[in-house]
C-alpha cells in the first residue's frame, strides 16, 4: 500500500512520483511518500528467515537531525546511516518492526543498495536509473527499488 498526500494547485511540480486519482471530479495529483523496494541478497533473521521485500518513505528533516543525537553516532558518526535507514525503513518481509540492529546485521550490498535508494527517493524524487546496453549500447531507464521476477 502507498501512501499518498494531496498537492495544492499552484505547488512547485512534482517530478515523476505525482500520481492523479480519479476518486474526485478535480482529479487533483497525489505525492508519493512510500516507495517498495526489493533487496539484492535479503536481510536474514535469527531463524534463518529470509526478508526481501520492504517500504520505505520518504525522510523529514526530524529523520535526519535526531541521529545527530544518538550517543552511536557522536562515537562513530558513520553509525548515522544505521540509525537514518532504521527510521525511514516502514517495512521488511514478515519483521514486526526495523530497528537499528537488523540495519547492523544487513549485508553490505542490501545497506549500499538502501543508501542508493534513500539519496534518490530524497534527492533526485524518483527510483529509476538510466543505463546503457553494454551488447547494443541501447540507453533505457531501469526502476532500481526492484519488483516482481524478470523486472529490475
Amino acid at each position: 500500500m502507498r501512501r499518498t498526500v494531496p498537492v495544492a494547485l499552484g505547488e512547485p511540480e512534482v517530478d515523476d512520483d505525482v500520481q492523479v486519482t480519479s476518486s474526485s471530479p478535480s482529479r487533483r495529483p497525489q505525492l508519493r511518500t512510500e516507495f517498495d523496494f526489493q533487496l539484492p541478497r535479503g536481510y536474514l533473521d535469527g531463524d534463518g528467515v529470509l526478508h526481501r521485500s520492504g517500504t520505505m518513505r520518504l525522510a523529514t528533516a526530524r529523520d535526519e537531525l535526531l541521529p545527530l543525537y544518538d550517543a552511536r553516532v557522536q562515537e562513530n558518526p558513520a553509525f548515522t546511516t544505521v540509525v537514518l535507514l532504521s527510521r525511514v525503513i516502514t517495512s521488511l518481509g514478515t519483521l514486526p518492526g526495523i530497528t537499528s540492529n537488523v540495519v547492523e546485521n544487513m549485508f553490505a550490498s542490501d545497506v549500499a543498495f538502501l543508501q542508493d535508494l534513500y539519496r534518490r527517493i530524497n534527492a533526485e524524487g524518483h527510483t529509476r536509473a538510466a543505463v546503457v546496453c553494454p551488447s547494443c549500447e541501447h540507453r533505457f531507464e531501469v526502476d532500481i527499488s526492484g519488483g516482481r521476477l524478470g523486472e529490475s
